[in-house]
């Protein structure tokens, strides 16, 4: 699943801006356009309708694609849907995005009540009375989910940055220490290059790479951080969730040379054992470490 084409989320004054003027220029259009044999009044109404009916569809077209860009939370794979309540509020989320099924409908509702008052009334000055009226409530309406649009802006931001992690497949996780060879592993495997930052923990997230032979496709994680700490950031958060809920097998490496002591390496390698899934060590930088040693290591693990 892939969250990076979610759109930006504008503040209320942007949609209505953008709806009352284009109901603003299709009137423009309309007075030069419309021919009517009739009354100045049916002219007028002509033209307030065409408004309504521009604002109704730009406000909840631009509001539908919102609600449609998101998935249904609770049907999303187990993987999102534990990333999501770990780095987000769900049920504000969930709160939000009702709000603007509310917020649709209303602006239905109140474009339908309009519509009909302007159509019925037989006087001019009630025409602008209505039209006021409907601005303001649709104004109203807009600006009373200002604070749900905000959030699901901030929680936009936040799922921008999920790795694109595809849960049907059958999926290896390479866990280890940081600079110690997880990603020069995946580099070998499957010949791609990920993206490495200028920092100690060298991975920004989760590298995904494919092994493809003989019809079947293996998705390969290349997880960072260390996962032995209580409290984890965001990035380490995604690892412990990819290694529960989306790996098959888990590739750990070793690094003998002790770039971090061997201690906390197997004690970290028995944190993983907790999971319950196949475990296959993998031995780093064995070219620089004695043959015995390498030996020695096999044998005892």
């Amino acid at each position: 699943m892939n969250f990076q084409s979610l759109k930006k989320i504008e503040e209320p004054d942007f949609y209505l801006d953008l709806a009352f003027r284009r109901a603003q220029e299709k009137a423009k259009m309309s007075r030069s356009s419309i021919k009517i044999k009739k009354d100045r009044i049916e002219k007028s109404k002509t033209i307030e309708l065409q408004k309504i009916d521009i604002i109704r569809n730009v406000l909840t077209d631009k509001l539908s694609i919102i609600l449609r860009s998101y998935p249904m939370i609770d049907d999303l794979p187990e993987f999102y849907k534990r990333l999501i309540m770990y780095t987000l509020d769900y049920d504000e989320l969930k709160r939000a995005l009702g709000a603007i099924k509310w917020v649709i409908d209303k602006i239905d509702g109140f474009s339908s009540m309009y519509i009909g008052h302007i159509k019925k009334t037989q006087h001019f000055e009630k025409i602008n009375t209505y039209r006021s009226e409907y601005y303001g409530r649709i104004s109203s309406l807009l600006k009373q989910i200002k604070g749900q649009l905000k959030y699901i802006e901030e929680a936009r931001r936040t799922m921008k940055e999920f790795p694109a992690v595809k849960t049907s497949l059958s999926t290896a996780c390479i866990v280890g220490f940081p600079n110690i060879g997880k990603t020069t592993l995946l580099f070998k495997l499957t010949g791609s290059k990920p993206e490495i930052a200028a920092y100690s923990f060298t991975t920004k997230g989760i590298n995904i790479s494919y092994l493809e032979g003989e019809g079947k496709k293996i998705q390969l994680l290349d997880t960072p951080g260390t996962l032995n700490r209580d409290k984890m950031n965001n990035i380490e958060m995604q690892s412990y969730l990819a290694l529960r809920t989306c790996a098959d097998i888990i590739i750990y490496i070793i690094d003998l040379t002790e770039t971090y002591p061997l201690e906390d390496q197997l004690k970290m390698l028995k944190m993983l054992s907790g999971y319950k899934k196949p475990i296959y060590i993998y031995l780093s930088k064995t070219d620089i470490l004695d043959a015995d040693k390498v030996k020695e290591f096999k044998k005892k693990y």
